[in-house]
C-alpha cells in the first residue's frame, strides 16, 4: 500500500522536484493556501497547472518528488493531469485545440524552431506561434497525441510551456523583458570596458606599445568579455543548442558559431601570445544584436497591445443575486461559475461579466474594446449587453444569457487567437527561404575560410573573414518581414473595430477583383431608423419625439427602438408616462404631463385626434402617428435606410477598379433601387443562400478573386466560400461568423479602411523582403571578400533587423 504521507517542503529544495534551490530563487506556487518555493519556472508552471486543474491532492498523495528536468526527455508524468481536462479543447470528436504560453521566446528563430519541432510530433495537425503575442496555438488528434506530449516536446528543446492564462502570461512577459534588459546592460558594460583596453592597441604606433602591457590588456579584455559570453549571450547559446537537439539549422546557429569562433580564436591568441584578438568585436556584436532583439521585443508587445487589452478586460468576478427577487443581497463569485438565467448586479465602472439582458434600470455602456466605438451607447430594459462592455452609467440588473467563457469578449479573443496562429502564404515562403538560407550560409562561411586559407597559407585572414560571414547574415530579417508587418496592421485594425480572423485576409483583399455586397444589414441598417419627424400641428418636432420616446419606453418592438434611439441621440430628457396601455398591432396610449396621447397607426390615433390629415407618405416609409385629444401632432417616418458610409465605400472600390455586385435575397425591384442609388453596376435580387453561393462560385471558376461582405448570419455559406469575406459583427452573430474579418464597429466604411490598410501592408512587406534580400546579397559577399571585419558585420546585422521592425511598426498608425 503506497505511503500517503505528504512530502514536507524543505526550505532549501524545490517542492515539486526536490532539487536544490538556486540562490535568489523567486518562483513559488500557492498549493492548498500555502506558498511553496520552486527551483525554476518550469516546475512552477507544472505545479500551477496542477493547482489550476483542481488536482492539489497530487502533492498529498505522491510517494516521491517529480522527475527533475535535468536530462529528462519528457515532462513529469503528473503533467498528464492536464490531458483532456478542459472540455473546451474539443473541436469535434477526434480533434482538439488549445492555446499555450511558451517561455523564452527571443526572436523569429524561436518561432521557426518550435513550429518545426511540433510539426514532427505524431498527431499534431498544425502548430503556429504568434510572434506578436508569444502564444502557441496547436491543433491535434486526440487518438494519437495529448497536451502532455506537446509540452514534453517543447521541454526537450529547452522551452517551458503552460496552458494560456492572461495574468500569468503578462507576468512572464514582464520577466522576459527584465531579463533581456539585464543582459543588454551587461553586454553594453562589457563592450565599453573592453573598448577602453583595446583602444591603446589601435592608437599606438608600431613598437610604441610594450609587449607586457599589450599582454596585460589582452587578459583584462578576456576577463571583461566573459560576462557577455556567459550571461548576455545565453539567448544565442540556448537557441543554437535547441536547434541542434532536433537536428535543425536554426537562425541562432550562425550567430552562436560566429561568437564562439571569434571568442575561441581570441582566447587562443591570448594564451599563446600570437595572433589577433576580437574581444571588442565579440562584445559589440552581442550588444548590438541584443539591442535589435530588445527593439523586436518591444515591437511585438506593441503589435499585440490591442489583444492584451482585450484579454485583461475579461472580468474575473461578478456580483450574483442568488435569491432574486426575494432578496437583493449580492455575493461575489467567480465569473466562470455564472450560469444562464443568473441575475447579476453591474455597478458603474465595472465590466459586464457575461452576455446578458438588461432587466432593471437604464445605463450607458462603453463598448470601445469590443467595437472601437468611443461614444457611450445607451441601453434600456430588454436590450442585450455584451460581456466585456464597461458600465459607464448607473447600477443595473441583468439576466445572464451566455456563460462567461462563451461571452462576446471571450469569443472575440478566441477569434484573434485563431487569426494570429495562422500564417499567410508570403510568411510561409519567407520561413522556408530562411531555413535554406542558414544551411547555405554555413557552407559559404566554410568555403570562404578554405579559400583564404589556401590563398594566404594560414588562418590569419581566413578566420576573421569566416566569422564576418557568419555574423553579417540576417535570416531573422526575412522571417520578421511579414509577421511583424501583419501584427502591426492587425493591431491597428482591431483598434479601429475590425477583427481580422483569417491569415490570408489582408493579402487576398489586396488581390480581390470583385466586391460582392449583401443589401439588408450590410448596405442598409437592417432595422428601422427614424428618417424624419413630420409635424402635423403647432408642436415642435423635438417635443413630439420626446413624447413618443416616453410612451415607447420599455417596449421591445423594433419601431419603438428606432424612436427611442433617435431621442437618445438628440439628447432629449426622460419623462414619465402613466396609465400606459397597448392595443396589439395598433399602438400605445398613455398620459404624459396630465394629457392623454396615442402613438401608432392612423386608425388608432384617429380615435382621440379626429379626422386624419391629408398628407402623403413617401414610398418605402413606415408611418407612425402621434396624437393628443382633438389634435394630430406628428408623423414619424421610419425606414430601413442606407448606411451613411455606403456610398463612400462603393465609390472607393469603384475607383480602385474593382467590379461591384449587389447580391440580395430581397425583392429584385427593391434591390435594384438600392443598387441604382449607389451606382452599383450589377444588382441581383431574390436570391436564396444557395443561389448566392452558386453565384460566387461561378465567379471564382472564371478566375475572379471575390471579396464578400454580408451580415454574418444567413450569409454564412457564401461568406465561407468567398476568397475573402467580411461580416457585420454584433452580439451572438460574432460567434457564428464564418468570415475572414468581423466589423465589430458596424461601420461598412471599415471595409474600405481595411482595403487601404491591406494595400499599405503589402507595400511594407515587399519593402521589408526587398531590404532583407538586398542586404544579405550585398553584405555576405562583401564579408566573404574580406571587406567587412567582424564588428562591422555585427553592426550590419543589428541594423538590418531594426530596419525591418521599425518599417513594420509604421502600420500601427494606419495607412
Amino acid at each position: 500500500m503506497p505511503d500517503t504521507t505528504p512530502i514536507i517542503s524543505a526550505p532549501a529544495i524545490c517542492y515539486h522536484c526536490g532539487q536544490p534551490l538556486p540562490k535568489g530563487t523567486t518562483w513559488s506556487v500557492s498549493i492548498s493556501n500555502v506558498e511553496h518555493t520552486m527551483c525554476c519556472p518550469g516546475c512552477a508552471a507544472v505545479a500551477q497547472t496542477i493547482v489550476d486543474l483542481g488536482q492539489d491532492n497530487y502533492y498529498r498523495e505522491r510517494t516521491a518528488y517529480a522527475a527533475s528536468a535535468d536530462g529528462a526527455q519528457q515532462l513529469p508524468p503528473e503533467l498528464q493531469l492536464y490531458d483532456n481536462a478542459d472540455p473546451r479543447f474539443a473541436l469535434d470528436e477526434d480533434t482538439r485545440e488549445s492555446t499555450f504560453t511558451v517561455e523564452g521566446i527571443r526572436c523569429a528563430a524561436c518561432v521557426w524552431l518550435i513550429e518545426q519541432r511540433l510539426a514532427r510530433l505524431p498527431g499534431v495537425d498544425s502548430a503556429q506561434l504568434n510572434v506578436a503575442t508569444e502564444q502557441l496555438y496547436v491543433r491535434w488528434r486526440s487518438d494519437s497525441c495529448r497536451p502532455g506530449d506537446i509540452l514534453g516536446a517543447l521541454h526537450t528543446i529547452g522551452y517551458a510551456a503552460y496552458p494560456y492564462d492572461a495574468d500569468r502570461h503578462a507576468g512572464q512577459q514582464r520577466r522576459a523583458a527584465r531579463t533581456l534588459g539585464r543582459q543588454l546592460f551587461v553586454a553594453g558594460l562589457s563592450m565599453m570596458q573592453v573598448m577602453m583596453y583595446v583602444a591603446p592597441a589601435y592608437l599606438a604606433e608600431d613598437g610604441t606599445l610594450d609587449d607586457s602591457m599589450a599582454t596585460l590588456m589582452r587578459w583584462a579584455s578576456l576577463l571583461l568579455t566573459l560576462p557577455a559570453i556567459c550571461y548576455s549571450a545565453l539567448p544565442f547559446w540556448r537557441g543554437a543548442l535547441a536547434s541542434l537537439r532536433v537536428r535543425a539549422l536554426g537562425m541562432d546557429v550562425p550567430v552562436a558559431l560566429g561568437i564562439a569562433a571569434a571568442f575561441g580564436a581570441s582566447v587562443i591568441a591570448t594564451i599563446s601570445g600570437k595572433g589577433d584578438t576580437w574581444y571588442d568585436s565579440v562584445t559589440m556584436f552581442i550588444f548590438l544584436l541584443l539591442c535589435s532583439r530588445y527593439l523586436e521585443l518591444r515591437a511585438r508587445r506593441k503589435a499585440g497591445a490591442a489583444l492584451e487589452r482585450l484579454q485583461h478586460a475579461l472580468p474575473a468576478s461578478a456580483a450574483l443575486l442568488e435569491n432574486y427577487p426575494v432578496s437583493r443581497a449580492a455575493n461575489i463569485v467567480r465569473a466562470a461559475t455564472l450560469l444562464v438565467d443568473n441575475i447579476i448586479v453591474i455597478k458603474p465602472g465595472e465590466a459586464v461579466a457575461a452576455d446578458s439582458i438588461l432587466i432593471e434600470g437604464r445605463t450607458t455602456l462603453d463598448l470601445s474594446l469590443l467595437t472601437g466605438e468611443s461614444a457611450p451607447v445607451p441601453k434600456h430594459i430588454g436590450d442585450a449587453i455584451p460581456g466585456g462592455a464597461i458600465n459607464a452609467g448607473s447600477v443595473v440588473l441583468a439576466r445572464v444569457t451566455r456563460r462567461a467563457q462563451d461571452s462576446t469578449l471571450s469569443e472575440l479573443v478566441k477569434l484573434v487567437h485563431r487569426a494570429g496562429g495562422e500564417k499567410p502564404h508570403i510568411a510561409q515562403w519567407a520561413d522556408r527561404v530562411a531555413a535554406w538560407f542558414v544551411a547555405g550560409l554555413l557552407l559559404l562561411a566554410l568555403a570562404a575560410f578554405g579559400f583564404w586559407y589556401l590563398v594566404d597559407g594560414n588562418a590569419t585572414r581566413a578566420w576573421p573573414i569566416a566569422i564576418a560571414v557568419l555574423v553579417v547574415s540576417c535570416p531573422c530579417a526575412l522571417s520578421l518581414a511579414t509577421p511583424t508587418a501583419l501584427a502591426a496592421a492587425t493591431d491597428y485594425l482591431l483598434r479601429q473595430g475590425v477583427l481580422i480572423t483569417g491569415a490570408q485576409t489582408l493579402e487576398t483583399l489586396h488581390r480581390a477583383t470583385h466586391v460582392v455586397l449583401d443589401k439588408t444589414g450590410t448596405l442598409t441598417w437592417g432595422r428601422p431608423v427614424l428618417q424624419e419627424v413630420q409635424a402635423l400641428g403647432a408642436m415642435r418636432a423635438e417635443f413630439c419625439l420626446q413624447i413618443a420616446a416616453t410612451l415607447e419606453a420599455g417596449s421591445a418592438h423594433p419601431l419603438a427602438h428606432a424612436i427611442i434611439n433617435a431621442a437618445d441621440e438628440a439628447g432629449l430628457q426622460d419623462w414619465q408616462a402613466t396609465a400606459l396601455g397597448e392595443a396589439p398591432g395598433n399602438g400605445l396610449e398613455g398620459v404624459v404631463h396630465n394629457r392623454r396621447y396615442r402613438l401608432g397607426s392612423m386608425q388608432f390615433v384617429s380615435g382621440i385626434s379626429g379626422d386624419p390629415p391629408r398628407r402623403g407618405v413617401p414610398d418605402g416609409v413606415t408611418p407612425v402617428y402621434l396624437g393628443v385629444e382633438g389634435q394630430w401632432l406628428a408623423c414619424f417616418h421610419l425606414h430601413d435606410g442606407l448606411r451613411p458610409d455606403a456610398q463612400q465605400t462603393v465609390d472607393y472600390f469603384r475607383q480602385r477598379g474593382k467590379t461591384l455586385v449587389l447580391l440580395s435575397g430581397d425583392d429584385d425591384l427593391l434591390a435594384r433601387q438600392v443598387g441604382d442609388q449607389l451606382g452599383i453596376e450589377t444588382t441581383v435580387g431574390g436570391y436564396l443562400p444557395a443561389d448566392k453561393l452558386n453565384f460566387v462560385q461561378q465567379l471564382q471558376r472564371r478566375g475572379c478573386v471575390v471579396a464578400m461582405i454580408g451580415d454574418g448570419i444567413n450569409d454564412a455559406a457564401v461568406l465561407g466560400a468567398a476568397d475573402v469575406s467580411f461580416a457585420m459583427g454584433s452580439g451572438a452573430a460574432l460567434a457564428q461568423a464564418h468570415a475572414d474579418a468581423v466589423l465589430l464597429n458596424g461601420r461598412l466604411g471599415a471595409v474600405a479602411d481595411s482595403a487601404r490598410t491591406a494595400e499599405r501592408t503589402m507595400q511594407i512587406i515587399r519593402q521589408n523582403l526587398c531590404w532583407a534580400t538586398m542586404y544579405n546579397v550585398a553584405a555576405i559577399p562583401a564579408a566573404a571578400f574580406g571587406l567587412l571585419n567582424p564588428w562591422l558585420s555585427g553592426v550590419g546585422m543589428a541594423v538590418s533587423s531594426a530596419v525591418v521592425v521599425l518599417n513594420a511598426l509604421r502600420l500601427r498608425k494606419g495607412p
